[in-house]
């Protein structure tokens, strides 16, 4: 009996053993509120179908490195539902699931989930300030209250709150330094000033150890997001000449940006998957249609097939003019492209141009600053 038990351990050491050293990431779960299939996305093009009876699933993949996967049911997807969840997945250990998902669950197990478990409990209480207060502004909104004020209400406290936060996540690393699941903490932040004090705040042996591969892309993006904020800043800066450019129009024909010189012109960076921007569209029409012959719209349209783009243009009826721009695939063609000409961050982008050609302001997201600008300039 005793021989056989010293097989088994001698066994399961072994498969511990290979599972570490092939990168093999598993998880087990028990839970609630599932459905009875789940999609394991590794990154965006590496996903994974998990079968789930009455709750229960075991789920095993090779990972080079530390990463967060992404668990979501195919409702979510198609929109239907909300069932979506992510674990920080660590090759070579298991992780186990227990609880209900649209509640709240647990992520255990032994070595390093172990340490993410408490980690995971602690960043849940250090972000209960911020949610219960997000959560009494959201009631109040409900409420019929009046959004500005609570706008300005939100804008006033939060950056407290935040800094209570942060600093909190600070202690948490400084006094767990040597344990792995500290790293994970680094995404916790926004700024770059953070996540570099954060990371100072490890040892030297989580620092430079596996966790790196985690921590330093998530810097890097950060930092390389900081200089196309930079770079896009000087192209879209106000005053300066709006770079010309000729495209196909709707109907096939040449469309050259300094043909409309005299004018005021609108430059609106949109797509037909932007949710955003659809929303957008009403409004712009109105005020289209407000302030008709004082300006013209042109619609520059971003990652769509040339099919859709025509579609959503007849769909949604915009009016105004339409050029394809079409998708940079190269670092030439991105160059080159009209939204790297104007350092095109996110969706939708207003661009003013005045009749000079020079550019008054951009605009970035549904923003009703947008409007206002409009109503100033041509409501004289």
């Amino acid at each position: 009996m005793k021989k056989n038990l010293i097989l088994s351990a001698a066994l399961l050491l072994s498969a511990s053993a290979a599972m570490a050293q092939d990168g093999v990431f598993q998880v087990k779960a028990n839970l609630k509120s599932i459905g009875d299939t789940l999609i394991a996305m590794k990154s965006r093009t590496e996903m994974d179908t998990i079968l789930v009876k009455k709750g229960k699933f075991t789920y095993k993949t090779v990972l080079k490195t530390p990463t967060e996967m992404t668990f979501a049911s195919p409702g979510a997807f198609r929109g239907t539902d909300r069932t979506v969840f992510r674990v920080f997945a660590m090759p070579g250990e298991s992780a186990e699931l227990v609880g209900d998902i649209k509640d709240r669950f647990d992520i255990n197990g032994k070595g390093f989930y172990q340490q993410y478990h408490q980690v995971d409990l602690f960043t849940e209480n250090a972000d209960k300030a911020i949610k219960q207060y997000g959560d009494s502004l959201t009631n109040l909104i409900e409420k019929g209250g009046n959004r500005d004020a609570i706008v300005k209400e939100y804008q006033e406290n939060m950056p407290k709150l935040e800094a209570e936060r942060n600093q909190k996540i600070f202690d948490f690393i400084a006094q767990h330094a040597n344990e792995d699941a500290s790293a994970t903490l680094v995404s916790q932040f926004e700024k770059l000033e953070d996540m570099e004090k954060a990371v100072g705040l490890l040892s030297d042996n989580v620092k430079n150890g596996r966790m790196k591969a985690y921590y330093q892309p998530i810097i890097d993006q950060v930092k390389a997001q900081m200089k196309a904020e930079e770079e896009a800043a000087k192209k879209q800066a106000v005053g300066i000449d709006a770079p010309d450019f000729t495209l196909k129009d709707i109907n096939g024909k040449d469309f050259t940006l300094s043909s409309l010189r005299g004018k005021y012109v609108i430059l609106d960076f949109w797509g037909s998957w932007c949710g955003w921007c659809i929303k957008g569209m009403p409004e712009m029409k109105k005020y289209y249609e407000k302030y008709k012959g004082k300006f013209e719209i042109v619609g520059v349209d971003c990652n769509d097939t040339e099919q859709k783009w025509k579609d959503a243009v007849k769909k949604h009826e915009l009016p105004w003019l339409h050029v394809y721009n079409p998708r940079a695939n190269t670092q030439e063609e991105m160059a080159n492209n009209v939204c790297g000409k104007y350092g095109i961050q996110g969706f939708p982008t207003k661009i003013v141009l005045s009749p000079e050609g020079k550019i008054v302001k951009t605009i970035v997201g549904e923003d009703p600053a947008f409007y206002t600008l409009l109503d100033e300039l041509f409501s004289k």
